[in-house]
C-alpha cells in the first residue's frame, strides 16, 4: 500500500507542479512584451520570469509562435490582490481586449498625466517607408501614447488621452493602417498647423485648471517622430520649455533612464539622446510642466526597428512610465 502511495504522488506530482502556472496562446502578431500585458503581467520581472519558464519552447530567441501556449508567470502577491478586487478603469480607447485596465500599484496615485500623440486627423506627420509599406508618424505615435497612457493608469495615475482614435485601440502590427479619424477629445482636428496646436494647449490647459486642484503631480508628455536623412540614426532625444526647471529635470531623467535601459539591454552600443531646451509651441502654450519626446527618425532602417516592432514600441512605453515614477518620488 505505502509503494503505491509514493508512486501515485511521482506520477501526480509533475501535473501539480504545472498546475501552479496558468497557460495562454499568444494572438497573431503578439510579441512577449504585448502577451504579458493582456494577461496583466507587465515589466521586466514578468518578462524575466517568463523567459526562464518558457526557456524549451522558445529555443534562446524572444520571439513567440503563434497557436502555442506558453506558462504565464505568477502573479506577485499584491497584484494578484488588485486581480480579485474592485481596482479596475474602462478605457475604449485601448480596444476591445485591452479596455479593462487592472490597477496593479499605487506608485503614480495623486498623479495626473496630459497624454499627446503628435500631428493626426488630416495631418499624418513625418512619412517614412519601408518597401511598400508607408509609415505614418500620426499613427506610431499614437500608438506609443496609448501604451503609456495604459502603463501610468495601471499605477492609478489619472490619465487624459487628447488625441483620440475611436477604432484603433493598441496594434500589434508591424505597419499600422493610416487614418484620419484622429479627434482632439472627440473635436475634429484642424489642418492649419497653429490652430492645430492650439486646439490641443486649450484642451490641456481647461483640464489643468481642475485637475491641479485634485492632483499633487500634473504633467504632459508629447509624442512625436522625427524626420531626417534616411542615414542619420537618432537615439530617442528630449526637449523641454525654456526656463522650466521642472521640465528640465523630467527630461534628464528621462535621458538617463533611457541610457541605463540601453547599457543593460545594448551594452557597448551606447547611447546619444540628448536633452534641450525648445521654444516650441506647445511648450509654451500648455500650463502644466512638459516633456516633448522625439522618438527616432522615421526615415532610418535601424530607428524604424524602434516603431514597426510592437515589443519596441511598448519597451518605449515602459521606459517613460519608469521615468515618470522617478520623477514623481522627487517631487513628494
Amino acid at each position: 500500500m505505502t509503494r503505491f502511495i509514493i508512486l501515485f504522488l511521482f506520477l501526480c506530482f509533475p501535473l501539480l507542479a504545472c498546475a501552479q502556472h496558468e497557460t495562454d496562446t499568444p494572438r497573431k502578431g503578439e510579441g512577449i512584451s504585448a502577451f504579458l500585458q493582456r494577461n496583466h503581467r507587465p515589466g521586466k520581472a514578468y518578462y524575466d520570469a517568463f523567459l526562464e519558464l518558457n526557456r524549451k519552447k522558445l529555443r534562446g530567441k524572444e520571439e513567440l509562435q503563434y497557436g502555442v501556449k506558453y506558462l504565464l508567470p505568477p502573479l506577485q502577491e499584491g497584484q494578484a490582490s488588485a486581480q480579485g478586487g474592485n481596482a479596475e478603469v474602462h478605457e475604449p480607447l485601448f480596444g476591445k481586449s485591452l479596455s479593462k485596465v487592472k490597477v496593479i500599484g499605487n506608485r503614480l496615485k495623486g498623479a495626473c498625466f496630459y497624454v499627446v500623440s503628435g500631428h493626426g486627423g488630416p495631418d499624418p506627420g513625418a512619412i517614412g517607408r519601408v518597401g511598400r509599406h508607408e509609415l505614418h508618424e500620426d499613427e506610431y505615435a499614437y500608438d506609443v501614447a496609448l501604451r503609456l497612457a495604459r502603463n501610468l493608469m495601471q499605477e492609478g495615475a489619472e490619465v487624459h488621452i487628447i488625441i483620440q482614435d475611436r477604432k484603433d485601440g493598441i496594434r500589434n502590427d508591424r505597419y499600422l493602417k493610416n487614418s484620419k479619424r484622429e479627434t482632439c477629445m472627440g473635436d475634429a482636428i484642424p489642418l492649419n498647423q497653429v490652430e492645430r496646436l492650439q486646439q490641443r494647449c486649450d484642451k490641456i490647459n481647461t483640464l489643468y485648471r481642475t485637475d491641479k486642484g485634485k492632483y499633487k503631480y500634473c504633467r504632459s508628455i508629447f509624442l512625436h517622430v522625427d524626420s531626417r536623412g534616411r542615414g542619420k540614426q537618432v537615439d530617442v532625444f528630449f526637449y523641454h520649455a525654456k526656463g522650466s526647471t521642472l521640465g528640465e529635470r523630467l527630461a534628464q531623467g528621462m535621458k538617463n533612464t533611457f541610457e541605463s535601459k540601453y547599457d543593460k539591454h545594448q551594452p557597448n552600443r551606447g547611447f546619444e539622446g540628448t536633452v534641450s531646451a525648445r521654444n516650441l509651441y506647445v511648450l509654451n502654450h500648455s500650463t502644466p510642466v512638459a516633456v516633448y519626446v522625439e522618438l527616432g527618425n522615421i526615415q532610418n532602417s535601424f530607428d524604424q526597428r524602434r516603431l514597426v516592432i510592437s515589443d519596441n514600441r511598448q519597451a518605449l512605453a515602459n521606459w517613460m512610465r519608469d521615468c515618470f515614477i522617478s520623477d514623481y518620488r522627487k517631487s513628494k
